[in-house]
């Protein structure tokens, strides 16, 4: 046992010695070195930024005004991805085109990242009428100080409110005020904002749905037509979708897909 406790420190040693931890041993004491030298001559010299945050006695109002108009603004930009999503003609054109993607059977073609542009653009498009009317009857008033904060919001929310109003379907703006118990409005006007988002969200939806399953039909029976010839030539193991994809593909470019399918969504919104 003790000639295995020499053979090991001898070892250790003869490898310690060789350069194996050495270096690392060097590496290190050089590094203390290093640090006790910067703490010793620059500690009397060298000034440290401080930061300090708390809550003072605030002696003009002004002050807590402008804190917390920051805090609203600093709230807003981090709800504006979900208020254009979900107030906008967003949800609509993203949930489509991936139906669209899934009923052409092309997987990741075209990619998350381009459909998600393109419906962003396309949103751009449609809703560009909208912000117009924002700038010039809210912002471009506020910028010249010639309205109020307040009376600016107010502006801002219109246009907006009116965009969700024509795609809204009335069904489930009532499902809302009742879940909301709220009594029956007499007007537009009496609706809240929260209780019109959600029922617009609702609403494209189900129109994003039902233009998904009207996209579906063509290619499903390009699929069963496919499949019922594989089948009948005894084909079993070919899978279908090798053979139906080069149609579906040579369909949807022939009717020029692309330009009917924007072509008709944006003239829904102009519509509706």
């Amino acid at each position: 046992m003790r000639t295995k406790d020499n053979n090991f420190t001898s070892n250790f040693t003869s490898n310690f010695m060789s350069g194996k931890f050495c270096n690392l041993f060097l590496f290190a004491l050089f590094l203390v070195i290093c640090v006790s030298f910067t703490d010793n001559a620059f500690a009397g010299d060298l000034l440290l930024p401080s930061l300090n945050i708390g809550i003072e006695k605030g002696g003009d109002p002004g002050d807590i005004s402008v804190l917390l108009q920051i805090i609203f603004l600093l709230t807003i930009l981090t709800l504006a991805p979900a208020i254009l999503i979900l107030t906008t003609s967003f949800t609509r054109l993203a949930v489509v085109f991936s139906f669209l993607r899934h009923a052409l059977g092309t997987q990741q073609t075209p990619s998350n990242q381009i459909i998600a542009g393109l419906a962003l653009f396309l949103t751009f498009f449609i809703m560009m009428p909208v912000w117009q009317k924002i700038n010039d009857n809210a912002l471009q008033p506020y910028l010249n100080e010639q309205i109020s904060q307040e009376v600016a919001l107010k502006a801002a929310i219109h246009p907006i409110r009116q965009f969700m109003f024509k795609q809204t379907r009335e069904k489930d703006l009532a499902l809302f005020v009742r879940m909301a118990k709220k009594e029956r409005p007499e007007n537009r006007e009496e609706i809240p904002t929260s209780v019109l988002i959600p029922a617009f969200v609702i609403s494209e939806l189900k129109t994003a749905f039902i233009v998904g399953f009207v996209l579906y039909v063509p290619f499903l029976v390009i699929d069963m037509v496919v499949a019922s010839v594989l089948l009948s030539m005894g084909m079993m193991m070919l899978p279908p979708i090798m053979i139906s994809l080069p149609f579906k593909l040579m369909l949807f470019v022939l009717v020029d897909g692309w330009h009917l399918i924007v072509g008709s969504l944006v003239k829904s919104f102009a519509g509706g």
